[in-house]
């Protein structure tokens, strides 16, 4: 599945192109409605009906999924949206300059990431414009973390074939917030991206040159790339405050090493977490992160509960 906006679908063929497709009414169950049931990275089965030129393609089944990425979807109601399937990893862009650098996305996507299994690291761009030392030090932190990172410029083409090298063989999804250049280093990253990116918007209608979709993109036989439209916020999905520290794979050397079992690493005595910050094996930014967001994550807990009682 290469994209899918509402009810309309684009199928990346075995042999290369792209099609329409729709999908069999069974699959979206009474609502009628895609939701979770056929998203981007899907392996699926096309019945085609009529003949010759006219043939059409129906998506008649849907083959299990070796992995999700998921996320809270926008609005009040707590929904799950499945973003993309079948990932070999995720790489998060960001920069230190327009828009600065915000720990609080790249953490989240992460956790993302290590509740659900998925290998994942950072890529910082636009090194040309912003600090070079200050997108190395972020680079750093995250590698203690347990993520691979690189540094690069999609303008100038600094370490971009050495990033190239990297995505033979998988299927990466692409990650950031609005504005990193996200979209801008996948067309420096392989210049037949553009006409990749037309030709399926040329069968969804869309703006050619706006993301507004995770679109899915193979430019060789071997490399296939997610692109996703930039984020401005990010709701975990599947992971409760109390479990927050499992999927900081940085905290996990640490975790059952603590003084008491319901350690919240704040100011508990004989906290392992905060010894190992204090001593520099987890980055303060990464555990900064995680008592924002795990507060973040309580306070959004307390409002579901208001809502379920009717309160708000």
């Amino acid at each position: 599945m290469a994209r899918v906006d509402f009810n309309a679908c684009v199928v990346l063929l075995d042999d290369g192109t792209y099609t329409r497709a729709t999908v069999r009414g069974a699959l979206m169950g009474r609502t009628k409605s895609l939701g979770n049931t056929v998203v981007v990275g899907d392996v699926v089965t096309l019945a085609w009906e009529g003949g010759g030129p006219d043939a059409h393609p129906t998506i008649e089944a849907v083959t299990p999924r070796r992995n999700v990425f998921s996320r809270r979807a926008s609005g009040k109601d707590l929904l799950e949206q499945v973003v993309a399937v079948n990932l070999d990893e995720v790489v998060v862009i960001a920069a230190t300059v327009d828009p600065e650098f915000r720990a609080g996305l790249v953490d989240r996507v992460f956790a993302q990431c290590a509740h659900q299994a998925l290998p994942a690291r950072l890529v910082m761009n636009k090194i040309d414009a912003g600090d070079r030392a200050e997108a190395a030090a972020i680079v750093a932190d995250y590698a203690r973390a347990g993520f691979g990172g690189a540094l690069v410029s999609a303008h100038t083409g600094e370490g971009v074939d050495a990033l190239r090298a990297t995505l033979h063989g998988k299927r990466t999804m692409f990650f950031g917030h609005s504005g990193v250049g996200k979209s801008s280093l996948l067309n420096t990253l392989e210049p037949s991206f553009a006409l990749l990116v037309g030709a399926v918007n040329d069968k969804t209608g869309k703006g050619r040159h706006t993301t507004t979709a995770a679109t899915l993109l193979r430019p060789e036989p071997d490399v296939e790339l997610i692109d996703t439209p930039g984020v401005r916020a990010f709701g975990l999905w599947g992971i409760e405050p109390e479990t927050l520290d499992t999927a900081w794979p940085d905290f996990g050397p640490f975790l059952g090493h603590c003084r008491f079992d319901d350690c919240r690493h704040v100011s508990e005595p004989g906290c392992a977490v905060r010894a190992a910050v204090k001593e520099g094996s987890i980055a303060l930014r990464r555990y900064d992160s995680f008592l924002k967001l795990r507060e973040e994550l309580l306070q959004e807990r307390e409002l579901e509960r208001g809502r379920s009682r009717g309160r708000f």
